[in-house]
């Protein structure tokens, strides 16, 4: 009876007689948002001071899928609009799973990703790191987060139902480019010539259905950054991934607004470390001649070197990546092309100290990962988004400005310890060694593999780049082939924590910006290769791995120099809500309206799974308004600005751009706001513009 309970055990959870045959599964999805704060909070992604969130384009979504099969394993995949997963969001959602779920979601089972948007509210990772520039940890942005994906998991749980689930894959060839090819060009030539391509054009895809077929869920995976709205933008914004999700649940939830049908769309990430949606490529904004090869630099200036991307402006080329990767998902999704997923799940995970990971290499020489430390190639930035001007990409030992050595200095000394282990690495911040508050960067990292049937999903705990990931997916590949077994591995990037970027050993060499970022040392992708083959392993065999350390929980030293909302005010002779620019009698279709109102702090209140706006059309039959768009949608904008900071005065702009298969007919436009007195009370108002009339388009 012991050796049956270990075996139970080992198989994911405790099992019962089958129920149904093994190539259906029980099958939930849910979708909730997360978007956060949608003023004043600095945007996670690109670092850039004074980049603050000033409204919304899109929504940011939630979307989770519970997987049960025919013996009652379970897996949970969940991925948000989010620049990354914050290693406290998984500990404190996991947790609040077991309190209201018992055993049947663990950290084991339980895999959260990132889309990896640049557009979204920050504060909300425990490591001083990522929140330098948010001023410290936000604890709204945190908690909407937690609480959209708890409501996302909710949903999914009590969604259960019977169904099949097929994959396919494919390539998709234009929506990506190499933005560090100095750095791919120094991998081997035997293993460049294998690929046709300098990134990975991998499209992975999921289908899940009733037991009638009828579409439940897509999950796919594909590398490319979402990076398409530029460090210019202080729009919330679910970039191109996000838009795509919403291009394809539009059309399996016909009538429906963004973030409220029963079908969900999972465009999640891969290993997208240096893959660009900028594939116009980048160039010299003064001059146009092409950047410098190695440093991506114009006259010894980063920020003179720009990536474009395919539209004529960053919401042009959004939408133009996002197309690209909804139509090569549903033409897999509904292809020919499919195989139908049989079998058991599994699922296998360990926490490792990638600080100090014994590694060992062909050669049989040992070696260790580093202390975590970032490079000046990571302060110079990158083609898609430059940072500090004084710093360029390609900066190795020796080579680094030393003025700026001295100012680092007066701050922190790497140790020779850390200075030779990240060799060439010219070490910026060793962030491993600053503690003070409290700590700078992580330590450990979580490795884990989901397994459904013939398909292994691996989670990546940050930004492999193209070679990297290739690597990785050929090593679990040949691990299972090692055991007999023959499986699908498709990488999901961002996983369950961030850790910056994982490059190989020779992009390391390079020091451009994604090497100066793999923060532990030049062996990075190495540790995790041989962590992963170990996981592959154990998962073939049915074997169980120790848990590894356990994460730690830095809520209660988290500080924050943000304040919060003091109060808002209206102009004097208005009040709240007030109509200040009201539309035009008449628009055509393709045209822009725009309407201003008295307006209030969006922090006082984020309107989870609801709306800072409403765009509504008069139903000529009950004489109802129908809500025909809100502040998720595609063609909406919601814009606040402060106007009196002292007074605490702000405005808010609702523009829609009429789409071209708008209906003619009589719209206004409603805006919901809180406004904050100086007690702390808040209180709901709601603002209605005039009517106008949408007509059609005439074109001579």
């Amino acid at each position: 009876m012991l050796w049956l309970g270990i075996c139970l055990f080992l198989l994911g959870s405790t099992q019962s007689a089958p129920v149904g045959p093994d190539d259906q599964y029980q099958i939930g999805t849910g979708i909730a948002d997360v978007t956060g704060p949608a003023a004043e909070i600095n945007m996670m992604g690109y670092a850039k001071l004074g980049q603050d969130t000033s409204g919304i384009h899109l929504r940011l979504f939630c979307r989770s899928v519970v997987v049960v099969d025919n013996i009652g394993n379970r897996i949970l995949y969940i991925t948000a609009d989010l620049q990354g997963i914050a290693q406290i969001l998984k500990i404190e959602v996991v947790k609040a799973l077991e309190a209201k779920y018992g055993d049947l979601y663990h950290h084991e089972n339980v895999l959260i990703s990132a889309t990896h948007t640049h557009s979204g509210p920050g504060g909300f990772f425990q490591y001083l790191l990522y929140i330098f520039t948010t001023e410290g940890f936000i604890t709204d942005s945190y908690q909407d987060i937690i609480n959209g994906i708890l409501t996302s998991v909710d949903r999914a749980h009590n969604n259960l139902k019977p169904g099949n689930i097929y994959w396919s894959e494919g390539e998709l060839t234009d929506s990506s480019a190499n933005r560090s090819p100095a750095a791919y060009e120094n991998n081997p030539k035997e293993e460049k010539d294998k690929y046709k391509y300098n990134t990975d054009k991998t499209m992975n895809v999921l289908k899940f259905t009733d037991l009638n077929n009828k579409p439940l869920a897509m999950v796919n995976w594909h590398a490319v950054h979402c990076v398409s709205m530029n460090n210019s933008n202080t729009l919330i914004s679910s970039d191109n991934k996000g838009f795509a999700s919403l291009l394809m649940e539009s059309d399996y939830n016909a009538g429906q607004l963004p973030g409220k049908g029963p079908f969900i769309a999972i465009f999640s990430q891969a290993n997208e470390g240096d893959s660009t949606p900028n594939t116009a490529g980048a160039r010299c904004i003064d001059t146009g001649a092409p950047c410098d090869f190695i440093t991506s630099t114009c006259h010894g200036k980063n920020e003179k070197c720009v990536a474009f991307g395919p539209g004529k402006d960053m919401f042009d080329s959004t939408q133009i990546i996002a197309r690209k990767q909804y139509q090569k998902a549903k033409e897999l999704f509904e292809g020919n092309s499919q195989t139908k997923l049989k079998g058991p799940i599994q699922y296998i995970y360990q926490n490792i100290d990638m600080s100090n990971y014994e590694v060992k290499l062909s050669d049989n020489k040992t070696v260790k990962t580093c202390k975590p430390a970032l490079g000046y190639s990571f302060g110079a930035g990158t083609t898609d988004g430059e940072g500090a001007s004084m710093f360029q990409q390609g900066t190795h030992v020796g080579e680094e400005p030393k003025f700026w050595d001295f100012v680092r200095n007066l701050i922190t000394t790497p140790t020779k310890e850390i200075t030779d282990c990240q060799s060439p690495k010219a070490i910026l911040l060793p962030v491993g060694e600053m503690t003070f508050p409290y700590q700078w960067a992580p330590n450990l990292m979580p490795t884990q593999l989901l397994r459904i049937g013939d398909v292994v999903i691996a989670g990546l705990p940050g930004e492999f780049t193209t070679m990297s990931g290739r690597r990785m997916r050929d090593a679990i590949t040949k691990a299972f082939a090692d055991n007999g077994q023959k499986v699908k591995v498709t990488l999901s990037g961002l996983a369950n924590t961030y850790s910056n970027y994982i490059a190989t050993y020779e992009e390391y060499q390079m020091q451009r910006y994604e090497g100066g970022s793999t923060m532990y040392g030049p062996h990075t992708l190495q540790a995790y290769i041989q962590q992963f083959t170990y996981l592959a392993n154990n998962m073939a065999k049915q074997t169980r791995v120790t848990p590894g350390p356990v994460f730690p929980n830095l809520l209660k030293d988290e500080i924050t120099l943000k304040p919060g909302v003091v109060l808002d005010a209206p102009k004097i002779g208005h009040k709240f809500g007030d109509v200040l620019t009201n539309p035009k009698d008449t628009y055509h279709k393709e045209s822009e309206v725009k309407v201003t109102f008295v307006g209030a702090h969006p922090r006082n209140n984020a309107k989870l799974d609801s709306t800072y706006l409403t765009v509504e059309k008069l139903n000529e039959n009950n004489k109802d308004w129908d809500v025909m768009a809100t502040d998720a949608n595609w063609e909406t904008k919601f814009v606040w600005r402060r106007t009196n900071a002292v007074l605490g005065y702000s405005e808010v702009d609702v523009i829609w751009n009429i789409p071209a298969n708008a209906q003619n007919g009589k719209y206004r436009i409603r805006y919901f706001g809180d406004h904050k007195n100086i007690l702390g009370h808040i209180s709901p108002f709601t603002a209605t513009t005039n009517t106008f009339q949408v007509v059609s388009t005439f074109y001579y």
